[in-house]
């Protein structure tokens, strides 16, 4: 077993924020179980990870009940959950070890926030000397303001504002930062694909 899934910050906590109405994605679970299959069907290691940020009072406080799985995914026993409080999946887990222990070399990405915690943990993941594919329609992502947008810009605001970095943009310059270069840029419609002719 040589190769795993990571599934990155799939959680309520996203349905619980304002922004989930501007995600990219709202159906990210479909793609996701697809994924989730296909590695269960090949023998490969499935990592859950979700972010929390004990303390903090929004939705990412475990406090809350937030901090959970989506309701329409389903983590099969033995299959190892980690908890991060930094963006990137690594920092702040032992989720290093757990591949190590498994003999894992090759890592499959998806998850929520395109640009932010899928991209640093492939990016971090490719440093550790891992061989990383980024499945780029099995992530998802908001909008991002201006950085001289105020602090408490209503979603109405951020969708009307010219200077706004649109969810599509986004996931096109994640993609574009990462391809060959930290990552195997790939569409769940692909690895399907691929896993069939290879059974």
């Amino acid at each position: 077993m040589t190769r795993a899934l990571i599934v990155i910050d799939v959680q309520e906590s996203f349905r619980a924020h304002p922004l989930w109405e501007t995600i990219s994605d709202p159906k990210i679970t479909d793609r996701v179980d697809r994924l989730v299959r296909l590695a269960r069907e090949a023998g490969d290691t499935v990592v859950w990870v979700l972010h929390a940020e004990p303390g903090s009072g929004d939705v990412f406080d475990p406090a809350l009940g937030h901090v959970r799985l989506m309701d329409e995914l389903r983590r099969e026993e033995g299959e190892p959950l980690v908890h991060k409080t930094s963006h990137n999946a690594f920092t702040t887990t032992n989720l290093q070890q757990l591949l190590t222990e498994r003999g894992v070399r090759e890592l499959t990405v998806c998850g929520i926030r395109t640009e932010q915690c899928v991209e640093t943990t492939t990016r971090l993941a490719s440093d550790l000397g891992y061989r990383v594919t980024f499945v780029t329609d099995a992530t998802a992502t908001n909008p991002i303001p201006h950085r001289d947008a105020p602090a408490d810009q209503s979603v109405a605001e951020l969708l009307a504002d010219p200077r706004t970095l649109g969810a599509d943009e986004v996931i096109r310059r994640t993609e574009y930062a990462l391809a060959g270069r930290f990552a195997v840029i790939a569409t769940v419609d692909e690895l399907e694909t691929a896993a069939a002719s290879r059974a």
